[in-house]
């Protein structure tokens, strides 16, 4: 069945996220109160007319390779088919290349952008369809996840008749616990950090990550306390220090000074993890020094929403 477009633009914000958090790599992720913003509407005219602001601004695409366009037209596809032409307005403050979800924010605001424009798209789909769709897009529903549900998220994939199908459950975060992002001028491929993992770590490593793993999601949910202990990762910083030493020093600074701090994403940013108060945030900066910029962050409860319609 085809589509009926809303006339009406469709104004949705998607918040920052940050994947792994030490141990958790390709599981878990956490939504922060930074935010993309998206306003798109349906024209008549064939073609597209696309204005960028903020990050990025000067590199991202005016075109069908925009990443916001594509997610907007795999929904359409989902929903029926496409309109014949799209206005989009779009405001980046998540950094680029920096491990804070960037991608799966223009995904998933692509995607809630196209359900928004059609007429019962709620209905026709669902926030599972997005999940999936947008796990078919990013490679891995980490961040996607947590961008969609908000608050921390455990994510994974399994193979039913063929096809992966995406899966997630959301860990309502301890109201105590708020974030640092220490974000570092100069990017860092996620291509090329994903490269430098090895294929294989010893046992003694895979228990400790997967003990860790387990205990992060308790330490998230009533026991921040036991943060330090539960970000501890054993399976894939260490071994992407090279392309991030500035990053790896300052965790590591963070680390031996109590504060649960680990690589967000494929980095090079670091977000540190603390009970609200318990280290100021001008020692915070002091301890990050020039390098990075130091940015106070909550914890997202929503995920991508629809601001106006």
């Amino acid at each position: 069945m085809k589509p009926t477009f809303r006339a009406q633009p469709i104004h949705v914000q998607v918040p920052a996220t940050s994947a792994n958090l030490g141990p958790g790599f390709d599981s878990l992720g956490l939504a922060l109160t930074m935010y993309d913003r998206y306003v798109a509407q349906i024209q008549d005219e064939p073609g597209f007319d696309i204005d960028v602001a903020g990050e990025g601004a000067l590199e991202v695409p005016r075109n069908e390779k925009n990443l916001v366009i594509k997610a907007m037209y795999k929904g359409f596809d989902f929903l029926g088919g496409k309109p014949r032409g799209i206005a989009l307005r779009a405001l980046n403050v998540i950094p680029h290349g920096r491990g804070l979800g960037s991608s799966a924010s223009a995904i998933v605001g692509g995607l809630l952008l196209s359900r928004g424009l059609v007429l019962g798209g709620s209905e026709r789909m669902t926030d599972e369809d997005m999940l999936n769709l947008a796990t078919e897009m990013e490679g891995h529903p980490d961040n996607v996840a947590a961008a969609i549900y908000g608050n921390a998220n455990i994510a994974w994939q399994d193979l039913i008749e063929v096809k992966k199908k995406a899966h997630s459950v959301n860990i309502q975060v301890d109201t105590r616990i708020t974030a640092t992002a220490f974000i570092p001028a100069t990017p860092v491929a996620t291509s090329k950090a994903r490269k430098m993992l090895p294929d294989s770590i010893s046992h003694s490593d895979a228990v400790k990550n997967s003990t860790n793993s387990a205990l992060l999601v308790y330490a998230l949910q009533q026991r921040p306390d036991l943060l330090l202990n539960a970000t501890a990762d054993y399976l894939h910083q260490f071994y992407r220090q090279a392309a991030m030493p500035q990053s790896f020093a300052l965790l590591t600074q963070l680390r031996e000074r109590g504060i649960a701090a680990f690589i967000s994403g494929a980095g090079p940013t670091v977000l540190a993890l603390q009970i609200a108060g318990n280290t100021k945030f001008e020692d915070l900066q002091s301890i990050a020094g020039e390098e990075f910029t130091t940015t106070e962050l909550g914890i997202d409860l929503s995920g991508a929403t629809i601001i106006s319609a």
